[in-house]
C-alpha cells in the first residue's frame, strides 16, 4: 500500500505523492522518529553523546571541521571509538576546511584506525572540478541514529561571550528510524566517490516512530532541492515561512513566491541582518523588492548570524537541512535535507519560527507610524483564499493581504527598505574603473594572470584528453 501525504485532499493524495516523489527524486519513507535541534550546544551534545556510545561504526560527513576545541574534541572521541574497535569514517570538505585545519589534525585519528577523505581537492585534469563542494552535515551511529543539519563542526558557532558575540542561530534534526538507512546511503555515495567502498556492513534500520519523512541528498545538476522549493510554493495553501542564511532568489523561484503571496498564501522570508560573507548578504538585500511588492514579508535576524536552512508550509510539511536558497546549493553542490510530512514536527517547527521573529525586525517598503507602547508580534492572522477560487476573491485576497502587511508592520519593530541598488552599482563600477585603469597602465599585471589562467586549463583539459584515451585503449 503506497504511503500518502497529508499535504493534499483525500481525493488528490497519490497526485500529491507522486508530484513530491518525482521532484525530490526521493521517496517518503514511514515509521521514523524525528526530533528538532535547536542552535550549535544542543547538536554538539547529542552528537558527542552518540559518538560516544557507538558500538559498531560512525559515519561522519561535514563541510567543516574546524581545528579549534569543538574539532578537536570530536576528532578525540572519534578516535577513543575507533581504538575500542569502532569503525569510523569521516568526509570533510576540502574548500570548507582550507587554512582552517591543518593536515595533521587527522593524524591521532588515522593512527587509532579511524578513516579520513578529503572531498574534492584540486586535481590535475579538472580544471574547474574544485567548484563543486560537499556542503552535507550528516553523522549516523550503529544504524540507529542519524543526523543531519546546518551546523559545521566549529567554535564559531558558539558565539564569543567573552567579546559579546552570541551563538549562531542555526537547525537541524536527530533522526531514528528506516530514514537512518537512507542517510547512510548518500554517506556512501561521497565516500565511494573518493575512493574504495566501506569494507564493513551497515545495520538495517527498524521501524521508531510514526513520522514520514524524505531524504533528499542531492548532486550537482541534480536539482532535486530546486524542484521541491518550487512545487511546494505552487502547492502552498495558507502559510509558507521560510528561513535562509545566504538567499540569493532566482527568477524562477521569485516569482513563485510572489505568485503565492498574491494568491493570498502568507509567505516570510527570514534572512540574516549580519552575514558572515558581506557580498551574500548584499545580493540578498537586492532581492527584496519585487517580494515586498507582491506581499511576501522579509525579515532580518538580529544576532549575530543566521545559518539555518528551514521551510515549513500549511503546519504539515517541513524541511530541514544544508542547502541554501541560491544556485550553489540547488545546482552546485552536494546537499543533505529532509522533507518531513508530519503535523506535529511541522507545528513545532512553526512555534520555533514564531519565536525567532521576536529577534528580527521586517523590512518594509515605505516607513509606517509605529504606535507608542507597542511590542514586538511574531505573528499575525491572515485571511486565506479557498484554493482554486479566482477573479474577483483572488484580488480581494491580494488586497487584505496588503492591508494585513500595514497592520502587521505596525505592530512590529521594522525598517524601511533603503535603496538596494546603488551600493553593488557603485562597487561594481569602481572595480571596474580600477581594472581599466590597471589595464591601461601595466598591462601586464592583468596579461600575465589571463595568460597563466588560460595555460593553466588548457594543461588540466589535455591530461584529461589523455586519461580517456588511455581508458579507451585498455578497455577489451
Amino acid at each position: 500500500m503506497p504511503i500518502r501525504s497529508p499535504l493534499a485532499s483525500t481525493a488528490s493524495r497519490l497526485l500529491a505523492e507522486q508530484a513530491l516523489s518525482r521532484a525530490a527524486g526521493a521517496p517518503l519513507i514511514a515509521g521514523n522518529a524525528v526530533e528538532l535541534l535547536i542552535d550549535a550546544p544542543a547538536h554538539y551534545e547529542a552528537w558527542l553523546r552518540a559518538i560516544r556510545g557507538a558500538g559498531r561504526y560512525i559515519l561522519l560527513e561535514n563541510y567543516i571541521i574546524r581545528d579549534d576545541e569543538v574539532g578537536r574534541a570530536f576528532r578525540d572521541a572519534l578516535a577513543e571509538r575507533a581504538r575500542a574497535g569502532v569503525r569510523v569514517a569521516v568526509i570533510y570538505d576540502w574548500m570548507g576546511c582550507l587554512v582552517q585545519t591543518r593536515h595533521g589534525f587527522w593524524q591521532a585519528l588515522r593512527e587509532a584506525g579511524g578513516e579520513v577523505r578529503v572531498f574534492n581537492p584540486p586535481r590535475l585534469g579538472q580544471p574547474f572540478g574544485w567548484l563543486s563542494r560537499d556542503h552535507r552535515k550528516l553523522l549516523t551511529v550503529d544504524g540507529v541514529q542519524g543526523f543531519l543539519s546546518g551546523v559545521c563542526i566549529s567554535a564559531k558557532w558558539l558565539g564569543d561571550p567573552r567579546r559579546g558575540i552570541p551563538p549562531w542561530r542555526d537547525t537541524g534534526v536527530a533522526l531514528r528510524g528506516p530514514a537512518v538507512a537512507e542517510l547512510e546511503q548518500a554517506f556512501v555515495q561521497s565516500w565511494q566517490s573518493l575512493g574504495p567502498p566501506l569494507d564493513f556492513a551497515l545495520g538495517e534500520p527498524a521501524v521508531a516512530g510514526e513520522v514520514a519523512l524524505r531524504v533528499i541528498a542531492t548532486q550537482p545538476a541534480t536539482a532535486g532541492m530546486y524542484r521541491l522549493d518550487q512545487l511546494i510554493a505552487a502547492m502552498a495553501r495558507k502559510t509558507l515561512w521560510l528561513t535562509d542564511a545566504y538567499f540569493v532568489g532566482v527568477a524562477p523561484y521569485v516569482q513563485a513566491l510572489a505568485a503565492a503571496a498574491r494568491d493570498g498564501v502568507d509567505v516570510r522570508l527570514l534572512v540574516p541582518g549580519s552575514s558572515d560573507i558581506p557580498v551574500v548578504a548584499g545580493l540578498s538585500r537586492a532581492g527584496y523588492r519585487p517580494l515586498l511588492k507582491a506581499g511576501v514579508r522579509v525579515f532580518e535576524w538580529n544576532g549575530s548570524m543566521l545559518h539555518a536552512k528551514t521551510a515549513v508550509a500549511d503546519g504539515l510539511w517541513a524541511r530541514v537541512g544544508s542547502s541554501n536558497l541560491n544556485v550553489a546549493s540547488w545546482l552546485n553542490n552536494h546537499e543533505l535535507d529532509v522533507a518531513i510530512e508530519d503535523a506535529g514536527f511541522a507545528t513545532q517547527l512553526a512555534a520555533q519560527y514564531e519565536q525567532d521573529l521576536t529577534h528580527a525586525t521586517e523590512i518594509v517598503l515605505a516607513p509606517r507610524r509605529r504606535l507608542r507602547g507597542e511590542r514586538v508580534r511574531s505573528s499575525h492572522a491572515r485571511p486565506h483564499r479557498p484554493h482554486g477560487a479566482g477573479g474577483s476573491s483572488s484580488r480581494a485576497a491580494a488586497g487584505a493581504l496588503r492591508i494585513a502587511n500595514t497592520v502587521g508592520a505596525a505592530l512590529t519593530d521594522y525598517r524601511e527598505l533603503g535603496d538596494t541598488e546603488t551600493a553593488p552599482l557603485l562597487a561594481a563600477m569602481c572595480v571596474l574603473l580600477l581594472i581599466a585603469l590597471i589595464g591601461a597602465r601595466w598591462p601586464a599585471v592583468l596579461a600575465w594572470p589571463l595568460a597563466a589562467g588560460a595555460a593553466w586549463t588548457a594543461f588540466n583539459l589535455g591530461v584529461r584528453l589523455w586519461q580517456r584515451l588511455d581508458r579507451r585503449r585498455r578497455r577489451p
